[in-house]
């Protein structure tokens, strides 16, 4: 079942969104070699009680961490971890803010220090890719147009879409309908209204497509090559799409 928001709710996910945003700018800041993935969910987890949040995904289907971090070929579901983040890494920050009843869900892709020329486009290609994504949750559109839009753009590039994992609406629930693939058919899939609130969140890949889910829960590609992450929380309006999340407080510190 899809649930259309009012004005009223679309403006509670945007505050709760801010908090989310603020604390992805925490994270950047903190972000370098030498730092554990537990120290920055340590962090961010006291940012968001502090202003008066709650971490959507920490006991999310008994998850214990407020943030997913996802190193290098891990694309999703990464679990903090005392691994001490290197030189040339990347690190999928992926996190939620439950807020005044409504969830906000974000993800930002971070290098550490300096990357290779190779891994930084991936980052920048798979950026691009959310806002091409993006530019289509229109009133009329549907699903499809999103993800034709997000994979005509990271194919174009040499990139593979990750399949298994998609976007979603979000609002009283974490996960709802509909889901929101990175891949299809222009005209396909569920039509947007006024209202949805949607989290659209390309994963893409430097290799092949294919990806493998570990005991933990954790996905990493196949052929062990890179994977970038990145995911706003939108609104659907009547003549607008409104971008609830920002990643201006993470430009404060990475800028590409």
């Amino acid at each position: 079942m899809i649930f259309v928001k009012s004005e009223e709710e679309i403006a509670l996910i945007k505050e709760g969104a801010e908090i989310l945003s603020k604390a992805h700018g925490q994270v950047a800041k903190a972000i370098k070699p030498g730092v554990t993935t537990q120290e920055l969910d340590e962090l961010t987890e006291t940012f968001i009680r502090d202003h008066g949040g709650v971490p959507s995904f920490k006991g999310y289907k008994k998850y214990p961490a407020t943030l997913c971090t996802s190193v290098n070929d891990y694309v999703v579901h990464g679990l903090p971890s005392s691994y001490v983040l290197q030189e040339g890494d990347i690190l999928s920050v992926d996190c939620g803010v439950h807020y005044k009843e409504f969830h906000s869900d974000a993800a930002f892709t971070y290098p550490v220090g300096t990357v290779s020329e190779e891994v930084m486009r991936l980052l920048k290609v798979t950026k691009r890719a959310l806002y091409c994504g993006i530019a289509e949750a229109k009133v009329g559109n549907r699903t499809g147009d999103i993800g034709h839009a997000v994979q005509y753009y990271v194919q174009s590039h040499g990139y593979s879409v990750v399949r298994e994992l998609v976007g979603h609406g979000v609002g009283k629930k974490l996960h709802e309908d509909p889901q929101v693939p990175n891949y299809g058919k222009p005209g396909h899939g569920a039509k947007l209204q006024k209202g949805m609130v949607l989290a659209i969140e390309p994963m893409v890949n430097l290799g092949k497509k294919q990806v493998v889910q570990e005991k933990g829960g954790q996905f990493r590609t196949l052929d062990g090559k890179a994977s970038a992450h990145f995911e706003h929380t939108v609104a659907v309006l009547a003549k607008k799409v409104e971008i609830l999340t920002t990643y201006k407080y993470v430009e404060e510190t990475f800028q590409f």
